[in-house]
């Protein structure tokens, strides 16, 4: 629901994405998490919503591609078109990947659009401790009319 710029939110829409080295962090994460993710409508690359799905049957996830052969990306349009609201990605600092751009590409988009992005599993704990995650939440959205208008 759309009012005044801001988006009024209770089951929440979340995608769930982990490098290769934190997938088994991600995966636990989500089944200590289970009951209170089971509201919400799942969205996961590849991948990892395969695990997760093996781990979790009682989860319901959308699966979307691996993230290197586009998943990334229809996350990022996920976000674009509104209809993210939450994007818990567990990476890992220490591999370089060669899909590093649509990582960074998903961080500004999240940061763009007001997204709430955990990283590790230490922000998804405070994510999903959260009051807001359970009940209603109004997120802001940036004005960005000025650089939608801007003359070309």
């Amino acid at each position: 629901m759309r009012r005044n710029g801001t988006i009024t939110v209770k089951a929440k829409n979340i995608a769930l994405v982990a490098h290769d080295q934190t997938k088994a962090e991600l995966v636990e994460w989500v089944a200590v998490n289970e009951a209170a993710l089971q509201p919400h409508k799942l969205w996961a690359t590849g991948t990892t919503g395969r695990i997760i799905t093996e781990r979790c049957p009682s989860l319901e996830i959308t699966l979307l591609k691996s993230g290197p052969l586009g998943g990334d990306q229809q996350l990022g349009a996920m976000i674009a078109e509104g209809k993210l609201d939450v994007l818990l990605f567990f990476m890992d600092p220490m591999t370089s990947l060669p899909h590093d751009v649509d990582v960074k590409a998903l961080t500004r988009l999240s940061t763009l659009y007001n997204v709430i992005f955990a990283c590790n599993r230490s922000s998804a704990d405070f994510v999903i401790s959260s009051p807001h995650f359970k009940g209603d939440y109004q997120r802001t959205q940036r004005d960005i009319s000025d650089y939608v208008q801007r003359p070309v």
